[in-house]
């Protein structure tokens, strides 16, 4: 993914911050058995989503590429060698 700049976009980290933050709160409201706290943290998490959405229609997010990347070739695994008895 770091070849092909995956997330690395203002859209993508604005939406993981904010959902990153309505994670933290949604933990500690459930800590503490507040379902109302819980809830309101959920909904922080969905708007990251949203924001995220939006920033990226807004031209904030990762430009599409006429050109696809290719995917990466698996490496040859090396052969184990077989003990000989002697």
């Amino acid at each position: 993914m770091a070849g092909s700049s995956h997330g690395h976009t203002p859209a993508a980290w604005t939406g993981v911050t904010i959902s990153f933050i309505g994670f933290c709160i949604s933990g500690v409201f459930m800590v503490a058995a507040n379902p109302l706290g819980f809830w309101a943290g959920m909904g922080v998490v969905v708007l990251g989503g949203v924001v995220g959405a939006a920033m990226k229609a807004a031209g904030l997010g990762q430009k599409e590429s006429a050109v696809p990347v290719p995917a990466r070739t698996p490496v040859a695994q090396p052969v184990a060698a077989e003990a000989t008895a002697s």
